[in-house]
């Protein structure tokens, strides 16, 4: 027999809850760590959809990257996914930062995805956790060949600026890391994938010599989710499986 609680001991031995940021909510965010699991939903967003695929597929827990609960709340309504939760007996234990420091979590493979090797995670002034992943691509690349590669292998539509010069070294962090352009300048890195960026770390980015592509924050963060999928099968072979499609929020045209 397999609870709620087990299955929340094993995410916190792969990404320990107590490394979250301060500004986080991950853990246990909805249910009853006694209730029983017989299957387990994973997906990177609670949204009315998700919640609907949990239920359709008869899901006793769902298991996300991005908390069901994070910023403060007056109400919860009907529309709210943590109250459709409550009333389909559905728990929800979500690891957002925890997953996106720990090794083999989000940013370890959205490194594999450009192949890097000699791959570090590193802290910074501006970020003393270890969030960030630097390597080597397997071979040195213009700024455009890097960008149509992020398209390609997260299956994005990328925007991207030249920071002048041939890429050999790359930097990832999968989503908001714009604002880390003057970090990965000052580690004498060539190159910054991340999901989002404004236009002014663009500007940064340019002036600073290093290369910035921006591919998306579903795009870089998704590819982790079919990963924590078959961690979860490989630790608990008596409960089932699934994980859920999720249709992009934002449109692009």
């Amino acid at each position: 027999m397999v609870t709620v609680r087990d299955v929340y001991d094993f995410l916190d031995t792969i990404a320990p809850f107590s490394t979250q940021m301060d500004f986080d909510n991950s853990g246990l965010l909805v249910g009853d760590e006694s209730h029983v699991v017989q299957k387990i939903a994973v997906c990177l967003d609670i949204t009315p959809d998700t919640v609907a695929g949990a239920m359709e597929c008869g899901a006793d827990l769902m298991v996300t990257h991005h908390p069901v609960i994070f910023k403060a709340r007056r109400q919860l309504l009907p529309r709210d996914p943590a109250y459709q939760l409550v009333c389909a007996g559905i728990s929800a234990i979500c690891c957002h930062t925890p997953l996106d420091i720990a090794a083999g979590g989000v940013n370890d493979v959205l490194a594999e995805r450009f192949s890097l090797s000699r791959v570090e995670a590193v802290c910074t002034e501006s970020l003393p956790v270890p969030m960030i992943r630097v390597g080597f691509l397997p071979a040195p690349m213009r700024a455009i060949e890097l960008a149509a590669t992020a398209a390609e292998q997260l299956s994005a539509k990328v925007r991207w600026c030249d920071g002048g010069r041939t890429i050999e070294t790359l930097a990832v962090c999968g989503g908001s890391g714009g604002d880390l352009v003057a970090d990965v300048a000052a580690l004498g890195i060539d190159a910054l994938v991340t999901g989002d960026a404004g236009y002014h770390d663009f500007l940064d980015a340019e002036q600073l010599g290093v290369t910035l592509v921006a591919a998306g924050h579903f795009e870089t963060e998704a590819p982790v989710v079919p990963v924590l999928a078959d961690r979860l099968r490989a630790q608990f072979p008596q409960v089932e499986i699934v994980t859920l499609a999720q249709s992009h929020t934002i449109k692009c045209i």
